[in-house]
């Protein structure tokens, strides 16, 4: 009677195993499907970065408020001076516009006379008159990054930035990385050499071939071919034209270098390298899918 007893109660068990495990897996699988894993009240935060501010750079020239050298170079190559009122330095604000104006004004008034006259020593006068107005207009950029207050921060990686776009190699001096100088002038010097040579020569091949190509019987005729004179040509074009990439390159990477290590110089690294080995348990699941586990947690520091 008693094995009786104890062969209906194993049936039974056995028999509510299969349901109690289905009751766990749907009971799984809804809580899977409508269990919330993130909070989708929380809004989102959005990127208010951007390349200039209106705000931020009227904020700043009314000393209402702080601006980064950013703005202050972006928005200063419209209104000129912007950097200079920023830092309070209104004495240089007639210095830079008288500069600029008497450059414009001189470039204008020889031009002029060079139209009229066709004298070379006026349209000398006049390149140089645009030059110094270039200048005073480069200088004010230079003054408002050297006058710059960053809060003592050295190296600051938009003034490095800035230095190396308005002189090549001055952002690799402001990191004290003077070694680096030398490999970009040489770069840049050379790429610029190859500028002017391959330039001479295409100019050389394209006028031997408009030769060798007129109709003009009076024009003397090269002694190398049309063909050969278009070879050459297009050659030396082409040659001339990744010699300008290459100057852009050289300029650019310089520039990112610059940025880069001014940035990079904030990290401390050091040789210290340490492990550490710590036993570890893995508790069970939630659902008493999955059991306990033990193993060991490793983790590196360097």
């Amino acid at each position: 009677m008693k094995l009786l007893r104890l062969i209906v109660l194993a049936g039974c068990l056995l028999a509510t195993l299969p349901l109690s495990a289905q009751y766990r897996d749907d009971q799984f699988k809804r809580d899977a499907f409508t269990q919330t894993y993130a909070d989708t009240t929380e809004k989102s935060q959005t990127d208010t970065s951007q390349l200039f501010s209106f705000k931020e750079y009227f904020g700043g020239l009314g000393h209402k408020r702080t601006s980064s050298l950013k703005n202050l170079t972006i928005g200063s190559a419209v209104l000129v001076g912007g950097t200079q009122i920023y830092n309070k330095q209104y004495w240089k604000l007639p210095v830079i516009y008288g500069g600029i104006g008497a450059g414009i004004y001189g470039g204008i008034h020889f031009n002029q006379l060079y139209q009229k006259t066709g004298e070379d020593r006026y349209k000398l006068y006049r390149t140089l008159s645009i030059a110094g107005a270039g200048l005073f207009y480069w200088g004010s950029f230079m003054d408002g990054v050297v006058c710059y207050d960053n809060g003592g921060k050295r190296p600051d990686s938009a003034k490095s930035t800035l230095y190396s776009l308005l002189l090549p190699g001055l952002g690799q001096l402001y990191n004290g990385e003077f070694w680096k100088v030398p490999i970009y002038w040489g770069l840049m010097a050379g790429s610029i050499h190859f500028v002017v040579d391959n330039n001479t020569q295409y100019l050389r091949w394209k006028n031997a071939y408009n030769k060798a190509t007129s109709d003009d019987p009076d024009v003397e005729k090269p002694p190398q071919s049309a063909e050969n004179c278009k070879y050459y040509r297009d050659s030396y074009r082409r040659m001339r034209d990744y010699s300008i990439l290459a100057v852009a390159v050289s300029y650019l990477l310089q520039v990112i270098d610059a940025n880069v290590f001014a940035y990079m110089q904030d990290f401390e690294v050091n040789d210290v390298i340490s492990m550490k080995v710590s036993p570890s348990v893995i508790p069970m699941g939630d659902y008493a899918l999955t059991p306990p586990a033990v193993g060991m947690s490793i983790g590196l520091k360097f």
